[in-house]
Parts: structure tokens; C-alpha cells; sequence
């Protein structure tokens, strides 16, 4: 029983260590790109009432991404731009997995 544990146990770790010995030893890691301070990174939040209702808007670079909406009695609700595109969608929580704010690294 003993060695057959150990086999099935050698077969398993057999992919990892293969992975580990592929790598070369001389390899370089490149440093993390610089960290980006100020006012390039915070978001401009603009908060205008509407009516009775509280709206904070969310711009980076001058484009709108992330809209939240208090209304006096009731819940909180967001309109986000999730693909970029203008289009707000409409969603009740910010959850953990949420991807708001999607910071466009790139532009061609």
C-alpha cells in the first residue's frame, strides 16, 4: 500500500517538477513597470442633484465610465460602461467581482 502511494504521489508531482527543470536558470525577470502617482490615476467624480435624486459621476481622461444614483428614499443603483463603448448598464451592487474601473492601458 505504502508503494503504491508513493507511485501515485511521484506520478502527480511528475508535471510540476518537469515545468520547474524547463525553466533556465539564467532567465532575467524584467523589473514591474513604474508606478503611475497623482492626478493621472485619480478619477474626476462630479455630483449634481437631480430633482431629489443624488447623482455622482465617474470620468478618467474626460470619459464618463461609472455613473452612481442615490435616490432620496432607496437603494443606491450604478449605470457602468463595462466594454468601453458608451453604453451605461444598469446593475444594483458593486460586487467583489465587479471590474469597475477599467483603466484602457492602450489605444490604437
Amino acid at each position: 500500500m505504502r508503494l503504491a502511494s508513493f507511485a501515485l504521489f511521484a506520478a502527480l508531482a511528475m508535471p510540476a517538477w518537469a515545468q520547474e527543470a524547463a525553466r533556465p536558470a539564467d532567465a532575467e525577470v524584467p523589473p514591474p513597470p513604474p508606478i503611475v502617482e497623482g492626478d493621472e490615476v485619480e478619477p474626476e467624480v462630479t455630483i449634481i442633484k437631480r430633482g431629489e435624486d443624488t447623482v455622482e459621476e465617474f470620468r478618467v481622461d474626460g470619459r464618463l465610465y461609472m455613473v452612481k444614483v442615490t435616490p432620496p428614499h432607496g437603494v443606491p443603483y450604478y449605470l457602468v460602461d463595462r466594454k468601453g463603448d458608451g453604453l451605461l448598464e444598469r446593475i444594483e451592487t458593486l460586487e467583489p467581482g465587479t471590474s469597475v474601473p477599467m483603466w484602457v492601458l492602450k489605444r490604437w
